[in-house]
């Protein structure tokens, strides 16, 4: 059997000097004995999948509220698809694989129901109490809410796990990140995990809009990732359009990853770059596009944006959410009694708001909408 001190060994001789080796961890906030045969990392990546917050991913929104269809990509087949194509990145340039499935499979796991319609409903109501950012509530459920362990809250992920968790958000003046605060920049395995979700939910946004018909093969013509993935299956013969629009999009996530890869390592080499803390430390993200494949993603975003995000639609299903939001909200405030006891219970030791919007932010779409009906319909059983 392979033990612990071996695998460890192993990442030590094989992995490059940039990646996050286990062995270096800077540990965890509790302090526990080590597994026989799992390193930190692999055992950070573990908890993640077991807890109750990873599993409700499954009925949160991405784009298409669960209701509208069983083939739009939910929370959880996002998470999962940024954990393959992150993965893919970590071990072309050699990194540390089980740190990059972990900060993967955690980046999500703070999104309350419904999406970014959801997160801004509850910015909003808690915009005089700390506001709602999902990055920060991310670490909130590993250091606090989930309850597994006898002798402590949270999961107790190791440091560079909820370093990535905090240095995915753009806000970093929270008292909840001071911890992080010394470094620039993240692990280039949490770079590298922010590029990939990036790469996941375009690509995959566009695969749900051609479904669903809120986009039309003919309005791409002119973008150019979809060109040119487009022309690389002109040749092909007897090929259904559900066939040829995997290809594209596969293409199109292919040569995304691709150029990353070639980007950042000749940004390791332009700066430089020989350990995991020089990376943290560089003057910019090390993990990046070039300059001509940032132009054409920003290019799909923008058309995304415009075509999709703002079709009516996705703005009425946005308007929707937002407002069962904002009801529940306001109708637990008014009756804090009316949440169930075990969070209830915990009334006098956490901030009213706080602990509403924690309980919110935790619930899938499918329960939200599910709590609106038995709260506001009156023939509905409570």
């Amino acid at each position: 059997m392979k033990n612990r001190q071996e695998a460890e060994r192993l990442e030590e001789r094989e992995l490059s000097s940039v990646a996050s080796i286990s062995s270096k961890t800077r540990g965890r906030v509790h302090r526990e004995d080590e597994h026989p045969y799992r390193t930190v990392y692999t055992r950070d990546r573990d908890r993640i999948i077991h807890c109750s917050a990873f599993r409700r991913l499954e009925y949160k929104t991405q784009v298409f509220l669960y209701n509208e269809g069983d083939y739009y990509r939910t929370r959880l087949t996002h998470t999962l698809e940024v954990a393959q194509i992150a993965r893919s990145i970590a071990r072309a340039l050699w990194l540390n694989e089980d740190l990059t499935e972990a900060i993967a499979l955690s980046h999500d796991m703070g999104h309350p129901p419904f999406g970014h319609s959801g997160e801004q409903a509850l910015d909003e109501l808690m915009s005089g109490s700390g506001g709602f950012e999902h990055n920060h509530h991310t670490l909130r459920i590993v250091d606090h809410i989930e309850r597994r362990y006898p002798d402590f809250r949270g999961l107790n992920l190791s440091w560079e796990t909820r370093e990535a968790i905090a240095k995915h958000s753009g806000k970093q003046d929270d008292p909840l990140l001071e911890e992080f605060a010394a470094f620039s920049h993240p692990s280039l395995e949490a770079q590298i995990v922010d590029m990939a979700d990036s790469i996941a939910y375009s690509s995959h946004d566009l695969d749900d809009g051609l479904t669903s018909g809120v986009i039309k093969e003919e309005d791409l013509e002119n973008i150019a990732l979809w060109r040119k993935a487009t022309y690389l299956i002109k040749k092909k013969v007897s090929i259904t359009r559900n066939v040829a629009i995997y290809q594209v999009i596969r293409r199109i996530i292919d040569s995304q990853v691709g150029d990353m890869i070639r980007q950042t390592e000749n940004n390791l080499k332009r700066f430089s770059v020989d350990s995991a803390d020089q990376v943290r430390a560089a003057p910019q993200r090390l993990a990046d596009f070039s300059v001509d494949l940032r132009r054409e993603q920003k290019e799909l975003k923008d058309f995304l944006r415009e075509k999709m995000y703002r079709h009516h639609r996705v703005i009425r299903m946005e308007e929707k959410a937002g407002g069962v939001i904002r009801d529940l909200f306001k109708a637990y405030k008014r009756r804090p009694g009316m949440m169930p006891a075990n969070v209830y219970s915990q009334i006098d030791n956490v901030e009213k708001d706080r602990l509403i919007c924690d309980y919110i932010a935790g619930m899938t779409d499918r329960f939200a909408l599910e709590e609106h009906n038995k709260l506001f319909d009156s023939l509905s059983r409570v």
